[in-house]
């Protein structure tokens, strides 16, 4: 495994209805090189779409055996702050919230902890539609996504 590469990743993930129609999109930076993943589901949550975008980005970097340090950024609060803060006291409580309630998407969320547990991860929160470059793009990507299930 090469380590010497500087890895940058972009994800965002989004529905209409919430549920309803989906998609999810990822840009790896690898080096300065674009490379960019997305897919979509017709009937699933906001959350679900942001999540898929991290797996399938840590995904990705692993099937194509780079460096296992990388930064990620993201305009989810909700994915950034699960896997950095919340997540540590839902294992410790059973997978449940402060409140008692199983946790949702928790199939994810053991997912992408497996991943991330494999990475040295930087987590970068970006506002949303704030004029990111990447961001941006991922946010078409989906967009894009989102409309091939209408």
């Amino acid at each position: 495994m090469n380590t010497e590469e500087s890895i940058i990743i972009y994800t965002d993930g989004g529905c209409t209805g919430n549920p309803g129609p989906g998609g999810w999109a990822c840009v790896l930076l690898i080096d300065g090189q674009e490379h960019h993943f997305s897919g979509g589901e017709a009937e699933t949550t906001n959350n679900r779409m942001e999540m898929t975008a991290v797996i399938s980005a840590l995904e990705k970097i692993q099937e194509m055996g780079l460096s296992p340090k990388a930064q990620i950024y993201t305009d989810s609060q909700y994915v950034k702050n699960g896997l950095t803060v919340w997540i540590h006291g839902w294992i410790r409580n059973g997978w449940k919230t402060a409140s008692k309630q199983p946790v949702k998407n928790k199939d994810l969320w053991l997912r992408m902890k497996g991943l991330c547990d494999q990475f040295e991860l930087s987590w970068h929160w970006v506002k949303g539609h704030s004029g990111d470059k990447y961001n941006e793009l991922c946010d078409s990507l989906v967009e894009k996504e989102r409309l091939s299930f209408q």
